[in-house]
């Protein structure tokens, strides 16, 4: 009998990856890679000269198309695999990422008469165009004394569904009123490929405040926002909500052709790209927790009990894993906080001497911070480059570094960014612990987990705890192939059992980054500082950086007029 393959579909915020592994083993035969032509829309729409807002980031939906008709294509043309052989895939995508469609499920930016219309477009994960909103919201939720409610966490963020939604229906209610839905783009690519209307419990669940016991918050909640918003989940949010690892349908004759497959393959509930990492790393046990390190970052724990506050959210069971409730929050800006300062804080001197070795200005400056021993450069820096996720749930705060003098150089800014991420991951590692979720092994992930020895130790050394890799380097796409194996199921080729399946396909690196005491103790008095710090630009009644923010939004306000 023939070996049998799925396919994962990892939809990141620049490209899109697509992976064929082996349901035995997990080998990844190969995969293939597709740039997103339009990239992420933050200045001008397509064929436009208006300047979009500071706070916009949108995308093209066509480009998460281009991505399937591509790498798809690809896979079959470099590894000769029979189709037949290929029992399902699964897909997984940034979150919130979510458009408006018709009744036929066409984008609204795909018509001539919305294509100028801003909120028409695909709005990526990390748009916040709709922090007004979330503020609105918030008032509502403390007023209402609701806040601490699992499903909303103590305060949502500009990230999510409702905020997003809330957003086009008061800056665009004649499109809020053409679009027949709001839908996630992992939900449409489902529905594209299958027909089935069924939506991810993924998505739902941790990004419009879905659980499988109550459904979405109920009309009475949405008319406190507004009386005509009040349906806005009935109207806006139809179907049948699908559970992790389950078939969502069956891959339609159309695509089948598109992309070379067999008709009728399952086609799995989307996930959130983060959380395909979980079986991805080859998460199971409860005192393990998956940390991705990319342009953003994702902690993912698993607990017998729901929790939500200070902006981790985890508020129904077998959202990720069957049988628990995963809990998760991160950082909204690491490797984009980095290649920031590169693209923009470095020096020519150093770019020369980084092409002159051979290297990325990226590895030099890593060489150079390696030398440096902890808060030897007097730098400390918050990470709030994209706002705050945790304990804040606040995208108006900005970034901060504090101790610049004169001498100051770019590798101890560089080192002090670094620091920084590391700082913000502990605090979450904490307030898991105080829900009683003890970790003994962190399995991390992603580009920087791979490529930066030096991240990954200054990560063991602030947390104290040791840090294993996942063997894939491509935890999301294997996630993907893994949850499209459950929903092929064993009679297939597949399996039925999570467990089974992840033992199976997933595994992690022999090597472990152990935390060195000596740094550990130097680190506990920075990470003490780093927290004093938060507090006060945070709390101070000067709330020096939203006062900022506004200057700011008026100053562009100003200036479009």
């Amino acid at each position: 009998m023939n070996d049998k393959y799925v396919i994962g579909v990892d939809y990141g915020t620049l490209s899109g990856r697509a992976a064929l592994i082996r349901c035995r083993d997990g080998y990844q035969k190969a995969s293939s890679v597709r740039k997103y032509r339009h990239g992420v829309i933050d200045e001008f729409l397509p064929n436009s000269t208006k300047k979009l807002p500071a706070a916009f980031a949108l995308q093209h939906p066509q480009d998460y198309l281009d991505v399937l008709e591509n790498t798809i294509p690809e896979l079959l043309k470099i590894t000769r695999v029979n189709k037949e052989d290929i029992i399902g895939l699964g897909i997984d995508f940034t979150s919130c990422t979510m458009l408006p469609v018709d009744e036929n499920d066409v984008p609204l930016c795909l018509k001539p008469q919305w294509e100028n219309h801003p909120h028409s477009y695909v709005k990526l994960w990390k748009h916040h165009g709709a922090q007004k909103q979330a503020d609105l919201i918030n008032h509502i939720l403390d007023e209402n004394g609701i806040a601490n409610d699992p499903r909303f966490g103590g305060k949502i963020s500009s990230e999510l569904m409702i905020p997003k939604i809330l957003e086009t229906f008061q800056q665009d209610r004649e499109l809020y009123e053409a679009a027949f839905a709001f839908t996630e783009a992992g939900d449409w690519l489902t529905k594209t490929l299958t027909g089935s209307a069924k939506r991810s419990c993924s998505m739902a669940g941790y990004k419009a405040w879905w659980i499988p016991e109550k459904g979405y918050p109920d009309n009475a909640f949405f008319k406190i926002i507004d009386s005509d918003f009040q349906n806005v989940t009935h109207d806006k949010l139809p179907g049948e909500i699908c559970e992790i690892g389950q078939k969502i349908g069956n891959l339609n004759e159309k695509w089948a052709n598109r992309l070379g497959l067999m008709p009728g393959i399952a086609i799995a509930a989307s996930v959130i790209d983060s959380h395909a990492g979980v079986p991805g790393s080859g998460i199971c046990r409860k005192d393990q927790m998956m940390m991705v390190l990319g342009t953003s970052s994702v902690m993912v724990a698993l607990s017998e009990k729901p929790f939500a506050d200070a902006g981790i959210c985890g508020a129904f069971k077998g959202g990720i894993v069957p049988g628990y409730y995963a809990l998760e929050s991160g950082l909204a800006a690491v490797g984009d906080m980095l290649e920031w300062f590169t693209d923009n804080c470095v020096p020519v001197s150093y770019t020369k001497e980084a092409e002159q070795k051979g290297i990325r200005i990226h590895e030099l400056l890593t060489q150079k911070a390696s030398r440096l021993k902890p808060g030897q450069s007097g730098l400390l820096a918050l990470d709030w480059w994209n706002g705050n996720k945790t304990p804040y749930v606040d995208g108006n705060l900005s970034g901060v570094i504090l101790g610049l003098t004169l001498n100051t150089k770019p590798e101890e800014i560089y080192r002090a960014l670094i620091e920084s991420t590391a700082f913000g991951t502990r605090m979450i590692l904490e307030l898991f612990e105080k829900n009683n979720i003890h970790i003994n092994e962190i399995i991390a992930s992603g580009g920087i987990a791979n490529k930066n020895p030096l991240f990954m130790q200054i990560y063991a050394d602030v947390l104290g705890k040791s840090i294993k890799l996942a063997d894939s380097e491509q935890t999301a796409a294997l996630g993907s192939a893994i949850y499209a194996s459950l929903a092929a199921g064993k009679c297939n080729g597949g399996y039925d059992s999570y467990e089974e399946a992840v033992s199976s396909m997933s595994r992690q690196k022999d090597f472990c980054y152990q935390p060195c005491m000596e740094s550990k103790v130097l680190y506990d008095q920075l990470y003490r500082l780093y927290c004093s710090t938060g507090r006060q630009f945070h709390d101070s009644e000067l709330n020096i950086l939203h006062a900022l923010r506004q200057i700011t939004v008026s100053g562009q306000t100003d200036g479009n007029k």
